[in-house]
């Protein structure tokens, strides 16, 4: 649908908007300049809403405070709305959003508007882990190859505040949440999925639930998505290729060899087809990025772009590229003692493959919101990698008992509590000598404490370097 059609569509209809966070102030300002009603619910008062002024005098109306769903179910209830958007944290199964489906109200979000509306190709990544990463990587060598391209997603600017400005000539390289995929009628022409692990068990109803939105990027009754890419060393994600196969173009990518797929051999990423190597990229070592994790993500990144992006090009970008904020990020060097900030780890899965890219035993932060996830690999790791264990948040309790119950703990690491994050960093801090290495890797999310893994993770900085 191009962008003209759009418009004469929802031009003078009425639209919802609930939740007026990050991805939907752009969503409303787009909406408005079509000619559309736009009325946002959301939480939170008037005054802890960004560009709620602007907005208003834009034309949009709002209704915020504790109570707005019962607001939004008895504007649903009058027939007051032709579509719905809904941020991607809130479930469709709310009653407000059932009762809208009865009466037959589209619901839907800005990442599936802009899915509609975009005419470029996209290649939409998702995974409980890497999924950041891989999609700037992709992003970079889009761009070292002389493409046209746009980042965004759950990654910067939500593309709907774009979408005038893209043509079919650009190339998007898009984050996709399982949040986002749950209901999502749209596909991109690429899906990729880095990896499934246990993860957001606080908001999907169970782990089939939470697969199956990931599963949705694949695009299996969409004529849209041509290409899936998906990681051969994962059960879950094995076990979809097997499903995909058969519908889909599939290429796999795996640290082991494969017969057909982006793998490693002898060292280098190549391409193999029919037990045969055709293409070499790089050398793992060439990587700057740490860790076994980031090779799998350049892999994922080089199968997603085959026939777009060279060799010297993939080369480029892994000698260069130093990663995303918040991703094993290097904040400081105090008294012969590096401290580095992983945030974005917010599953055990993530930290533990940044507590493994690391030689050496470390002094650990971790905790933060229970998203009732297991918490026994990470015990494990804890016992492997930590020399001491510094614990805050909700999570503090069932992390602790999982370091102690892991076969392989033996009483050596340090284990400590802390109320703040400020008080865990200087707590961590006493615990060095130099040549130790801290790390913030909470393996949880942020929400106990603050109101994202971003925030939580420049707090850190501030405080390590205003040691």
């Amino acid at each position: 649908m191009t962008i003209p059609e759009f418009q004469n569509q929802i031009s003078g209809k009425t639209a919802a908007v609930v939740g007026v966070g990050v991805s939907n102030v752009p969503l409303i300002k787009f909406l408005l300049s079509l000619g559309a009603k736009v009325v946002g619910y959301d939480k939170r008062s008037k005054e802890e809403i960004e560009c709620y002024d602007e907005l208003s005098a834009l034309g949009a109306h709002f209704y915020v405070g504790e109570d707005y769903l019962d607001q939004l179910m008895r504007h649903i209830e009058s027939g007051k709305y032709d579509v719905i958007y809904k941020t991607p944290g809130i479930r469709p199964d709310i009653p407000p959003l059932l009762a809208a489906k009865e009466r037959g109200i589209e619901i839907t979000s800005e990442m599936e508007l802009f899915l509609k509306l975009c005419p470029a190709p996209i290649i939409g990544v998702t995974g409980s882990d890497g999924k950041t990463t891989t999609t700037s990587i992709i992003y970079e060598l889009l761009k070292t190859s002389g493409k046209s391209a746009f980042l965004g997603g759950n990654i910067g600017t939500p593309l709907i505040a774009s979408i005038s400005q893209i043509t079919k000539d650009d190339i998007i390289a898009l984050e996709m949440s399982s949040f986002q995929l749950y209901t999502m009628n749209q596909n991109p022409d690429i899906g990729v999925i880095t990896n499934i692990t246990p993860n957001h068990l606080d908001w999907h109803t169970d782990m089939t639930e939470y697969i199956n939105a990931k599963k949705n990027i694949c695009g299996l009754h969409s004529e849209r998505t041509k290409t899936v890419i998906l990681n051969a060393d994962n059960d879950i994600t094995r076990d979809i290729a097997q499903e995909v196969s058969g519908v889909k173009k599939t290429i796999l990518f795996s640290k082991n060899l494969l017969p057909d797929g982006v793998c490693v051999e002898n060292g280098y990423i190549v391409r193999r087809e029919n037990n045969q190597t055709v293409e070499t990229f790089l050398n793992v070592n060439d990587i700057k990025l740490p860790g076994v994790h980031n090779i799998e993500n350049f892999m994922a990144a080089i199968a997603a772009t085959l026939g777009t992006v060279s060799s010297k090009s993939a080369l480029h970008v892994a000698q260069t590229f130093g990663g995303v904020p918040h991703r094993i990020e290097f904040v400081r060097e105090l008294d012969g003692v590096k401290y580095y900030n992983d945030s974005i780890a917010t599953t055990p899965a993530r930290s533990k493959a940044g507590l493994s890219s690391f030689a050496q035993k470390l002094i650990v932060i971790a905790g933060g919101y229970d998203k009732n996830i297991p918490f026994d690999e990470f015990g494990a790791i804890i016992n492997e990698k930590a020399k001491a264990l510094v614990l805050i948040g909700n999570t503090a309790d069932k992390i602790e008992a999982a370091v102690k119950s892991a076969p392989n703990y033996s009483g050596e690491v340090i284990i400590i509590r802390a109320t703040t994050l400020e008080e865990a960093t200087v707590k961590a801090k006493a615990l060095t000598v130099p040549g130790d290495v801290v790390i913030l890797s909470p393996a949880c999310a942020s929400f106990d404490m603050f109101k994202n893994f971003e925030v939580r993770g420049n707090e850190f900085k501030k405080i390590v370097n205003n040691l």
